[in-house]
């Protein structure tokens, strides 16, 4: 009897063993299945960053190399327009710019005190500090009467130049092969031409691309400085009104009196200038006249004693 129950145990141990293994085996096989899964997901993760970083930082690159001429406009009201122009030009050095131009003109005024300068500044800063550069300048103002900021996108111009300028580089070499080739003197006059064409169109091509290199290094800003315009406060009431109407007729009366002084002295002298030596010729001749008509009357009927 003992013999059973020792088989029976065993294979009851048995299975609760397999049982074991079969569980350990299944959480094995899950933890290992999950584990995958999740790596993937970071994987995917990461790789999406990296490639957002990526082109936010391919976009940041392309916008630091696009060629932009910026150009500004400014009229600034300020006390003093002497010492306004010497704090622009300061303010221009400062950032490394520098003065293109500076005119000064004064303000036409019947009274002497108000015959201020003008002054017309063309300053020149590095375009990273263009923006900088009109904030300090319009913090000088009193007052802003206009402001005017352009920019122009050149890129794709610049771009267009450089593969141009290449291409003819390209095709100045193959001229120059050429050259070496050529064994009559007509061939090699007529590469010469060509290469002299091809290297003025290069020359052409590389002014433009300096021109829009230094145009978009460096932004413009035209500064017109001038002093407030008095503001002319008129005078109301019926004294000031009379006194206005009775000023204004003495300016007409003296008007026409003046008029007429200067009709009777255009006409004086048209009459001692035209009129009267006109007269006299035409006496002179109506009397010769009649003298010619009395001696042929006379020769005709003459006399007899």
């Amino acid at each position: 009897m003992k013999f059973p129950s020792i088989v029976l145990l065993a294979v009851a141990l048995g299975l609760a063993g397999c049982s074991m293994r079969k569980a350990e085996y299944q959480r094995t096989a899950a933890t290992t299945n999950s584990r995958p899964v999740v790596a993937d997901n970071e994987v995917k993760e990461l790789a999406k960053h990296s490639l957002d970083q990526t082109e936010k930082a391919v976009s940041i690159q392309a916008a630091l190399d696009r060629k932009i001429i910026r150009d500004a406009k400014l009229t600034i009201e300020v006390a003093s327009t002497t010492e306004a122009q010497q704090r622009v030009t300061s303010i221009a050095e400062t950032l490394g710019g520098f003065v293109v131009t500076s005119e000064a003109k004064q303000r036409q005024d019947v009274e002497p005190a108000r015959r201020t300068l003008d002054i017309k500044l063309v300053i020149r800063v590095p375009s990273a500090q263009f923006n900088s550069a009109l904030e300090q300048i319009e913090k000088l103002a009193s007052n802003l009467p206009e402001r005017n900021v352009t920019g122009q996108d050149v890129t794709e111009e610049f771009i267009d130049l450089e593969a141009r300028i290449k291409t003819q580089r390209a095709l100045e070499l193959q001229f120059l092969d050429i050259m070496k080739q050529a064994n009559k003197v007509e061939d090699a006059l007529e590469v010469q031409r060509q290469i002299a064409d091809v290297r003025t169109e290069i020359e052409k091509l590389e002014g433009r691309r300096r021109f829009l290199e230094s145009k978009s290094t460096l932004s413009t800003i035209t500064v017109n400085i001038q002093t407030p315009t008095p503001i002319v406060v008129s005078a109301s009431g019926f004294g000031h009104t009379v006194r206005e109407a009775l000023s204004d007729s003495i300016d007409l009366a003296t008007g026409i009196v003046l008029f007429f002084i200067r009709f009777a002295i255009v006409v004086t002298h048209v009459l001692v200038m035209v009129i009267l030596p006109a007269s006299l010729v035409a006496l002179y001749f109506e009397r010769r006249a009649k003298r010619i008509r009395l001696a042929r009357a006379l020769a005709t009927n003459p006399i007899s004693d």
